[in-house]
């Protein structure tokens, strides 16, 4: 979901996971913190054929390589191919 319109992004994994990332970006800088202070991530796709590309985008931001939990999961809300959360560490 884009948290300033308040709607679902395009659907597909590629789109989903970027405004994820985006939307955690976003609660980071609120805290003064980056992508960079992920310390652990817990990723939940609908389905694990969508892996591979779901990695594609992730590994492009989160480049500290954080120990990271995926797993699949059916009825994600408003049926997103993806839920990121992650715990963020102040340096």
């Amino acid at each position: 979901m884009d948290h300033t319109t308040r709607t679902m992004v395009a659907p597909g994994i590629k789109t989903e996971t970027e405004q994820a990332i985006k939307n955690i970006q976003a609660v980071l800088e609120h805290h003064g913190l980056t992508l960079n202070n992920v310390v652990k991530c817990t990723v939940i796709l609908s389905t694990m054929d969508d892996f591979s590309a779901f990695n594609e985008v992730y590994s492009k931001y989160l480049t500290k390589k954080p120990a990271r939990t995926t797993f699949a999961a059916s009825g994600l809300a408003r049926n997103a191919k993806v839920e990121i959360d992650v715990i963020a560490v102040k340096n």
